[in-house]
């Protein structure tokens, strides 16, 4: 889990180019040592509840995952695994709408 911990940039999205992702603020995703997480890019915001697997290679974590779009309350589900020497690789899902890949690497 460790491995996971901390923030990571997000640089590059299927569905969203990185003007859009960094809109607001540095779109990221941030993991902590509590199953705890958030996520920003664009006008979107989120906080994970996150579990972790995979003692081996490669380390991943699937979260839920609950917040704001332009104020409208939106939620969803996801998951990310460690693909290198900090970066991640991870898809995004927007309950009853949109999903994306993304992939980030550690700040």
């Amino acid at each position: 889990m460790k491995e996971l911990r901390g923030r990571w940039k997000i640089v590059e999205m299927e569905q969203w180019d990185q003007d859009y992702i960094d809109l607001v603020e540095p779109g990221y995703i941030s993991f902590g040592s509590d199953q705890r997480g958030e996520f920003v890019f664009g006008t979107v915001q989120g906080f994970l509840d996150c579990r972790y697997s995979g003692k081996g290679q490669p380390l991943k974590a699937e979260f839920s995952w609950d917040g704001s779009s332009e104020y409208d309350p939106v939620s969803g589900r996801g998951w990310v695994e460690v693909t290198g020497k900090d970066q991640i690789y991870g898809m995004l899902y927007f309950h009853l709408g949109d999903e994306s890949w993304f992939k980030a690497i550690k700040e």
